[in-house]
C-alpha cells in the first residue's frame, strides 16, 4: 500500500475524525525528512477532491463531512445541479447564487445546505470548485460603444461574458466568435475575456457549422508532418510481403459500399460448398502494415480515434493518401489485407474458422443500390454487366438470411428506425432530405461484418489475450422498471420485473410492428438501454445478445479496429505470448477509453451539424403545410417528424385551443377543457411556422 492509499484508507475508517496537518504527521508517523511529501500528496489528493481541508484546517473525506463531489449541469434560467460522482446520491439543487461562479461542467465540491423530501431534491452550495471546463466559450458578440458581451451558443452557460472594447481583436458586432476567460465568475460579477477567434457572421451557416467543429475540438486539418509520412509511404508491395500471405487474388472477391464512398476497407466472398455450408471470406483492409504503432500517423490516428462523416465531407481518422489510397481496397489492385474465412452451416451457425494475412484483388466495386436491384427487382441490365457474380450475390443473400435468423433466435434486437439522408450539391448546399434505405444488399454487408467481429472476439478471449471488446452493458433496472410501466398503458407486459433478456425486447418490437405506437415503444426502448462503448474487459453485447463481440471491420476509420488488428499479426506471427502482457492490458484500456470518448464526440458532430444543415434546407419553405406523426412529447411541447425524417417542434404556448397538462407516465399532453390529447403515434397536420439556422431549430404550428 502505498502512501497515498494509506492515507485514504485511515482517513475513510469509521473511528476517524478530522485531524490538522501536524496530527495527521503524528497520526501516520511520517519522519521530518517527509513532511514536505507529505504535504505534496495531501494537496493531491485535494485537487482530485478525494480529500478537503475544512475551515479549521483540518483534513477529512467529503463524504464524511457531509460534501458532495460532483459536475454542475447548468439550466439556462440561472441555477443548476450537482450531478455526484457517487452514483448512489441524488443530484443536488443549486441556486444561481449558490453557484458561487461555477459553471456547467465545472467539477465541485458541495455542502448540502437543505435536504431532499419525497417533492424535491436536496439543495446544495458550492465551496468549492476544483476543475474548470470552460476555459473558452463560443457565442455571439453584442457590442455596445466601449464594451461588449459574448452571449454563449451553450444554453446551459447561462452568463454572458463581458469583453472590454480593447479585447475585442478586430470582432464585430453580431459576429460568432471564441472568448478565452481570464476572469472567471463569482457571486456578483460576470466572467470576463478576450476575443481570440472569429468564427464568422451570424448569417452564414458555415459559421455555424465551424462553431459545432470548434467546440468539440475536431482536428480538422493533418499536421504537416503527418501529411509528409503519409505520402512517403512505399505503395508498392514487396515480393516478400506477398509470399509470406495467403493469396486469394484468383478469387472474385468484391466490395459493396455507398456510391459516394472513397475508403473500402472491407470486401466478401461467399461459396456454397457441397456439403450444404458456405465458405464466408471477410477480408479487411491491412492498415497496420502501413499505420506503425507510435508513429506520427498513430499517434494522430489514436487522437481522432474515429472518422467523422458530415453531410459534405469526411474528417478522416487517417490521411487520405491511406483511407482513400494505398490502404482503400479499390478494384484491380492488390492489396494487404487481415482475412476471416468462416464455414457456417444451415443454421447460421459458424462451424469453422481462420484469420490469417492475405492479398487479394477486388474483382468489381459494387454499391448497395446496384446489388439490391440485382437481388430485389431482377434488374436485367445490371445481370448482365455482373453476369460473373450474380450467382454469388443470391448465395450471399441466402446466407444473411440464415445468420439473420439465427441472431433472431438468440434474442437479438433490431431497431427498424427511418435514417436520415441529406443530399448536397457541390458547394455543400442540402438540395434535399430523404430517408435513407436499408435495402437487401445493407443487411448483407451487415450480417457479415457482425460475423467476422462476433468470431475474432470470440477466438481472442479464449486465447486470453488483451483485446479491446465492444460491449453494450444490461439497461439500468429502474429505467426497465419505468419503461415496462409505460408500455403497460399499451396493454404490453415484460416478463420479470428488473432483470430483462434481450430475447424479451425483441418479441415486443415484433408485436408492435407496424402499429400505431410502433414509433413511440420503439423510441423510449432505446431510451432505456445503455450506450454501447468499447472496453478492455469482455462483457457481453446485450442489444446483440451476443457474448462475445468487438470491432474488427473497419480500421480506416475506426482505431479500436486498428489496435486489434495489431494484436491479432502479433499473434499469428508469434510475437506475443500471455505471460508479457501487461504493458498491452494497459494500452488496450487507454484505447477503449479514448475512443469511446472519441466516437461521443463524432456522434455529437454529425448530429448537430446536420440539424444545422436541416435547418438551412427548411428556411426557405416558411408557411408550407406537411402531415406528419408526433415524435416526442414533452412538458413544453410536441416533436412532430415529416415523411422525410425533419422533425420540428409545436410548442405548447403554440396550442392555443386549451390549457394542456403534460402526463410524463403516459408522456401525453392532454387538454383540460376539451379532453384532447397529443401522443406519441399521432398523425398531424402542420404548418411551418419559424426556422433558426443558429439554434437548429424548427418551429411548427398545428393546423
Amino acid at each position: 500500500m502505498n502512501l497515498k492509499e494509506k492515507i485514504l484508507a485511515f482517513m475513510e475508517d469509521e473511528n476517524y475524525r478530522p485531524l490538522k496537518f501536524k496530527e495527521l504527521c503524528e497520526a501516520l508517523e511520517i519522519e521530518s525528512s517527509m513532511t514536505k511529501e507529505f504535504l505534496k500528496i495531501l494537496n493531491q489528493l485535494e485537487d482530485e477532491g478525494k480529500i478537503i481541508m475544512n475551515s479549521s484546517e483540518k483534513y477529512g473525506i467529503p463524504d464524511r463531512l457531509g460534501l458532495v463531489i460532483g459536475v454542475i449541469e447548468g439550466h439556462p434560467k440561472g441555477y443548476g445541479f450537482l450531478i455526484s460522482a457517487n452514483k448512489d446520491k441524488r443530484d443536488l439543487f443549486i441556486s444561481h447564487t449558490d453557484l458561487s461562479g461555477a459553471m456547467n461542467g465545472d467539477r465541485v465540491i458541495a455542502k448540502i445546505t437543505e435536504s431532499y423530501t419525497y417533492d424535491r431534491n436536496p439543495e446544495g452550495k458550492v465551496i468549492r470548485i476544483l476543475e474548470r471546463a470552460n476555459k473558452t466559450v463560443i457565442g455571439m458578440l453584442s457590442q455596445s460603444k466601449n464594451f461588449g458581451f459574448v452571449i454563449p451558443d451553450d444554453k446551459k452557460l447561462s452568463c454572458d461574458v463581458f469583453v472590454s472594447k480593447s479585447d475585442f481583436n478586430g470582432a464585430k458586432d453580431n459576429q460568432k466568435v471564441v472568448v478565452k476567460i481570464t476572469q472567471w465568475p463569482t457571486e456578483k460579477r460576470k466572467a470576463e475575456g478576450e476575443i481570440i477567434e472569429i468564427i464568422g457572421n451570424e448569417e452564414d451557416v458555415e459559421t455555424h457549422i465551424e462553431a459545432v467543429l470548434i467546440k468539440h475540438k475536431v482536428r480538422k486539418y493533418f499536421p504537416e508532418d503527418v501529411i509528409a509520412q503519409a505520402r512517403g509511404i512505399e505503395v508498392e508491395i514487396a515480393q516478400k510481403e506477398i509470399d509470406r500471405r495467403k493469396d486469394l487474388r484468383h478469387l472474385p472477391i468484391i466490395t459493396i459500399d455507398g456510391e459516394d464512398a472513397k475508403d473500402l476497407d472491407d470486401a466478401v466472398y461467399v461459396e456454397k460448398l457441397d456439403n450444404n455450408q458456405y465458405k464466408l471470406g471477410v477480408h479487411i483492409a491491412d492498415v497496420t502494415h502501413y499505420v506503425k504503432e507510435n508513429s506520427k500517423i498513430d499517434k494522430e490516428a489514436l487522437k481522432r480515434a474515429t472518422s467523422i462523416y458530415l453531410a459534405d465531407r469526411v474528417i478522416p481518422m487517417l490521411p487520405k493518401e491511406l483511407s482513400n489510397g494505398v490502404c482503400s481496397l479499390n478494384p484491380n489492385e492488390g492489396k494487404l489485407c487481415l482475412s476471416c474465412e468462416m464455414i457456417i452451416d444451415l443454421k447460421g451457425k459458424v462451424v469453422d474458422y481462420s484469420i490469417y494475412e492475405s492479398i487479394i484483388s477486388s474483382k468489381y466495386r459494387m454499391n448497395y443500390t446496384d446489388v439490391s436491384n440485382i437481388l430485389e427487382n431482377d434488374d436485367e441490365a445490371l445481370k448482365e454487366k455482373y453476369k460473373d457474380i450474380v450467382p454469388m450475390l443470391k448465395d450471399m443473400e441466402e446466407l444473411s438470411n440464415l445468420l439473420r435468423s439465427k441472431r433472431e433466435q438468440r434474442g437479438c434486437i433490431d431497431f427498424d428506425f427511418d435514417e436520415t439522408k441529406l443530399i448536397v450539391d457541390e458547394k455543400g448546399k442540402v438540395t434535399d432530405v430523404i430517408k435513407y434505405e436499408r435495402r437487401t444488399s445493407n443487411k448483407i454487408i451487415e450480417e457479415f461484418m457482425l460475423a467476422a467481429n462476433e468470431t475474432v472476439a470470440e477466438n481472442y478471449y479464449w486465447l486470453n489475450l488483451p483485446f479491446v471488446y465492444r460491449i453494450h452493458e444490461e439497461p439500468d433496472e429502474e429505467k426497465i422498471a419505468d419503461f415496462s410501466k409505460f408500455i403497460f398503458n399499451f396493454g404490453y407486459t415484460l416478463k420479470g420485473s428488473q432483470e430483462v433478456h434481450p430475447r424479451e425486447l425483441q418479441q415486443l418490437l415484433l408485436k408492435i410492428k407496424g402499429k400505431k405506437e410502433e414509433t413511440v415503444i420503439n423510441t423510449m426502448m432505446l431510451r432505456s438501454l445503455r450506450k454501447a462503448v468499447y472496453s478492455h474487459e469482455c462483457s457481453p453485447h446485450f442489444g446483440l445478445a451476443a457474448n462475445y463481440y468487438c470491432h474488427f471491420t473497419s480500421p480506416i476509420r475506426r482505431y479500436p479496429d486498428l489496435q486489434i488488428h495489431r494484436i491479432i499479426k502479433a499473434q499469428i506471427n508469434n510475437k506475443i505470448s500471455v505471460d508479457n502482457t501487461s504493458n498491452l492490458n494497459e494500452r488496450c484500456a487507454m484505447v477503449a477509453e479514448q475512443s469511446s470518448k472519441q466516437e461521443r464526440v463524432a456522434d455529437e458532430v454529425e448530429r448537430d451539424t446536420d440539424k444545422i444543415r436541416i435547418a438551412e434546407f427548411m428556411s426557405d419553405k416558411i408557411g408550407e403545410e406537411y402531415e406528419g406523426i408526433i415524435s416526442g412529447v414533452t412538458s413544453f411541447g410536441i416533436f412532430v417528424e415529416l415523411d422525410n425524417t425533419v422533425e420540428g417542434l409545436v410548442h405548447i404556448s403554440n396550442l392555443i385551443d386549451d390549457y394542456y397538462i403534460y402526463d410524463n407516465d403516459k408522456k401525453i399532453l392532454t387538454g383540460e377543457h376539451l379532453g384532447k390529447t397529443y401522443k406519441i403515434g399521432d398523425i398531424v397536420s402542420v404548418r411551418l411556422e419559424k426556422v433558426s439556422i443558429a439554434n437548429a431549430e424548427i418551429d411548427f404550428v398545428i393546423l
